[in-house]
This record gives C-alpha cells, structure tokens and sequence, in this order.
C-alpha cells in the first residue's frame, strides 16, 4: 500500500511534491506556495526545510539526471560484453519514454528554454550531463566497431534528441518504426 502524502515526513513530502510539479509544469511555473499545497504543509514548512526554490529545483535536476544514468549503468549491467545490445537497449529507453514525452518533452531541453542564461549553474549541470552521455555513446560506437565513433554518437543524440522533440509536438507519426530503422541500419555498419 502506498502511504498518503501526510503519511511521509514532511520533508520527502516537499520533495516528492515539488519534483512532481516540476516535471509536470517545468520549473519556471511551480511556486513555493504550490509546492506547499501538493505537499499538504505551508510555504514555512518547504522553508523550514529548503532555503530556496532554487534549491529543490537543483534537487530535482540532480535526481532527473542521475535516474537517467541509472538506467544506462543498467544497461550496461545487463548486456556487458554487448555494445550492440547496449545501444538498442538505450534506443528502446527512449522510445519507451516517448508517450510520457509526448506531454510535457524532455525535462532538460525544458529546463534549458526556460533557463536562458548560458552560465546559469542548471544550464551548466545539464551540459556536462549531456557531455558525458555523448562520451558514453562514443565508446559503445568504437565497442560496436561503428566506422566512424565519433559521428555514430552524434547521429544517435539527434536521432533521439530530435525523436523527444517529435514526439512532443507531434509532427512525425510512427516514430518508433522511423527511429528503430535507423537505429538497425547504423549498428549494421561496420569499420
């Protein structure tokens, strides 16, 4: 049985509350009162425990990112001498994210739109993420024995990034078809 919300502490409370609207809402339209009102407490009661919005949107980006890594590191666990089984299984992860998607659109290109100063402490959390993630991509290409790891990588982040954005203004139907083509045709070329 899931316990109520005022079953919970406060704090994890706050925190289930407030990541919940920020996914939902992004986090330029989630207020402290907001947050309050999900959590069943008052704005002194998210400030008896967060200084700041800025703090649980911080939070949130945090655990959004690191999720994310969890489910590759899993990936990884799973299929470990398979990179080509690696990469269909990260292809399937997103295609499987799509519907949820569909809704409100990845949580990190919303968060850059609504964050627009390049240097802002969240920007920067999320370029490093992605920078990584690409660094991952590579050395699954060259493990793959793609021909070229480099623009393997690059093909793969626009072909699910620009799939995320699809599916969220609906321009392209049966994107899972489209991306699962592409994906079999580029892990069929080799050096």
């Amino acid at each position: 049985m899931v316990p109520t919300m005022k079953k919970l502490p406060l704090r994890q409370r706050i925190i289930e509350a407030a990541f919940r609207l920020f996914d939902e809402r992004g986090i330029q339209h989630v207020s402290v009162d907001a947050i309050a009102v999900a959590a069943e407490t008052t704005k002194m009661g998210v400030y008896r425990h967060f200084s700041s919005k800025d703090v649980l949107v911080d939070d949130w980006l945090t655990a959004t990112i690191a999720k994310y890594r969890g489910v590759l590191d899993e990936i990884e666990h799973l299929h470990p001498d398979d990179p080509h089984a690696q990469l269909r299984k990260w292809v399937n992860h997103v295609l499987e994210g799509l519907p949820a998607i569909s809704h409100r659109g990845c949580p990190f290109v919303n968060t850059i739109a609504e964050v627009p100063d390049p240097e802002h402490p969240l920007r920067q959390k999320i370029r490093h993420h992605k920078l990584d993630q690409v660094e991952r991509l590579k050395a699954l290409c060259r493990k793959a024995g793609l021909s070229d790891p480099n623009t393997a990588a690059a093909q793969i982040t626009f072909m699910l990034e620009g799939a995320q954005v699809a599916a969220q203004n609906g321009s392209l139907p049966a994107i899972e078809k489209s991306l699962a083509t592409l994906t079999r045709e580029m892990l069929s070329e080799r050096k």
